[in-house]
């Protein structure tokens, strides 16, 4: 068997870890680094005027303990070319927006857009210059009709933020590439193990490191990995923009990577057990989740995705914002903060209405965004079923 031949979890363990970066230490060493020392002048000059990544120039370029996680990454797309790490997700999503965009152009960006993308292209895009156009997120290969002379990018979120509408990839990619339009896609929800993006013909694959890869709530970092001949530009604008991630966020990062598929996993299969026992509540009017046929693009689930993750929402039948709360405020596991990947699972409210411009949300109650961490289902399950009774209460 070849390494290509090796399954998800065994890669995960293995992949980045170079003997010269880890001298026979298990995980790569945490190296801090401002000032890089030279010899002499030409070997200095010569460090400064090639490729520095993989190569200590300054800090700010990385070290190896950025570079193993970043060739971990990698190596779990197959087919991509490399990988650079960010100070957060949103970092990653606007540096490499920022590498393919110029004053004029315009970028499609589906209507269920995390909200800090859809800031940035109604807030700096548009100072810039760059025009954000909005699109059902189920548009498909339909995405032909609103590409112009001026669209140069296509950013797609798959499943999207809070509703979780599956987009057909393959099909806009194909629509991207006939017109050399570069298609971007944040691949948090899935991740690598789950949607191979790159094999998929996505020019960027973006992560928020933040969620499953780091696993532990403690660390803020994002990721792009690059499809081939995509780099050099996403390098340049990197760089330029003085992005970098700290070697130790990079150090819990790799630590957490290791233990991702089997997290991943678990935190799967306890978010859809509990997501299959919210359909058959009558508080509960639907469940979007991709994994179940209430999902709009279920269909594509079960023809591009390998598995699904722990982050879902489900609408509740009537009531209002208090009634909501009622529901959330009182549980006992699921913890109330944004992001989610961690161990411990999370509720929040969410209102889609607030702001989508493509198309109108309607549901039939107030939604709720679940994330199911690593403790028992049959716990979680206890403390919905009693906050369905507080909302129910309150409801009337």
């Amino acid at each position: 068997m070849s390494e290509q031949d090796d399954k998800d979890a065994t890669r995960l363990v293995q992949a980045g870890r170079r003997p010269e970066w880890t001298q026979g230490i298990v995980n790569p060493p945490v190296w801090r680094a401002s000032t890089i020392l030279y010899d002499n002048i030409a070997e200095m000059r010569a460090r400064g005027s090639a490729d520095t990544h993989h190569k200590l120039y300054y800090g700010r370029r990385g070290t190896p303990t950025q570079w193993s996680l970043a060739d971990a990454l990698t190596e779990l797309e197959p087919g991509a070319e490399a990988t650079l790490l960010y100070p957060s997700g949103v970092a990653a999503i606007t540096t490499a927006l920022l590498a393919v965009l110029s004053p004029g152009d315009e970028v499609l960006l589906p209507d269920s857009s995390y909200e800090p993308t859809r800031a940035f292209g109604n807030g700096m895009l548009k100072r810039m210059g760059i025009t954000a156009t909005y699109y059902d997120p189920l548009i498909g290969g339909g995405i032909a009709g609103l590409c112009g002379e001026r669209t140069k990018a296509i950013f797609l979120e798959s499943p999207g933020s809070l509703t979780f509408e599956v987009q057909d990839v393959p099909a806009i990619v194909a629509v991207a590439k006939a017109r050399g339009i570069t298609t971007l896609l944040d691949n948090t929800w899935a991740g690598p193990l789950f949607f191979p993006a790159i094999a998929q013909g996505v020019d960027y694959t973006i992560l928020s490191c933040s969620k499953y890869v780091v696993g532990h709530s403690d660390v803020m970092m994002g990721s792009v990995t690059a499809g081939p001949g995509q780099y050099e530009r996403l390098r340049a604008a990197t760089y330029q923009l003085g992005m970098c991630a700290s070697p130790d966020d990079a150090y819990l990062a790799a630590r957490g990577l290791r233990t991702m598929e089997v997290r991943l996993r678990q935190s799967g299969a306890s978010g859809l057990k509990i997501a299959q026992w919210l359909r058959t509540r009558p508080e509960v009017a639907r469940v979007l989740h991709p994994a179940l046929p209430d999902c709009p693009g279920h269909d594509l689930f079960l023809r591009d995705f390998r598995g699904a993750c722990g982050l879902f929402s489900f609408v509740l039948h009537g009531g209002d914002d208090a009634a909501r709360t009622a529901l959330i405020d009182g549980l006992r596991h699921f913890g109330i903060g944004f992001s989610w990947g961690g161990y411990e699972s999370l509720a929040i409210p969410a209102d889609p209405q607030r702001i989508r411009t493509a198309g109108r949300w309607q549901a039939e109650g107030p939604l709720v965004r679940l994330y199911v961490g690593l403790e028992d289902p049959d716990d979680l399950i206890a403390d919905l079923e009693a906050g369905l009774a507080r909302f129910a209460a309150a409801r009337g």
